[in-house]
């Protein structure tokens, strides 16, 4: 199995996400449901790489990379707590497509800050995105 394929297995995770998220985060403080929320993937996540790799190879990991790896968990950690508490305050059928304008936001910062060659594709979808999260925002 590609990229691809594990891609689209995200997205539909992703899309079941909101709408759990949506019903479990009704009448409870958003910054709690995402707490709870987070507590769960840290048990699954850590069970999954423990099952599939020696509880050595953690050891083997270069400061640079967990210094990255850490950074990249506060970023999660507070688009999570954002999600959670949009999606208490709007529905999530709006929520979700303006979420998804990270799609954007990652294609621009992968060629600022990795040097990634764009293509008229990137320029094209990403005006796309866009114009698709705009309208269902508003809609």
């Amino acid at each position: 199995m590609n990229w691809f394929f594990w891609a689209l297995l995200s997205a539909f995770f992703a899309g079941i996400t909101a709408i759990l998220a949506k019903v479990g985060v009704a009448g409870v403080d958003s910054n709690l449901a995402t707490a709870v929320r987070t507590t769960v993937v840290l048990a699954f996540t850590w069970a999954i790489a423990l099952a599939t790799n020696p509880a050595a190879s953690v050891r083997q990991l270069s400061q640079r990379t967990l210094v990255f790896l850490a950074l990249s968990g506060l970023a999660t950690g507070l688009s999570w707590l954002c999600y959670f508490h949009a999606l208490q305050l709007g529905q999530a059928s709006r929520v979700a497509p303006v979420d998804k304008l990270s799609v954007v936001f990652a294609i621009a910062l992968a060629a600022v800050l990795l040097g990634e060659k764009l293509t008229w594709h990137h320029y094209l979808g990403g005006a796309l995105i866009v114009s698709g999260a705009v309208i269902l925002a508003w809609a």
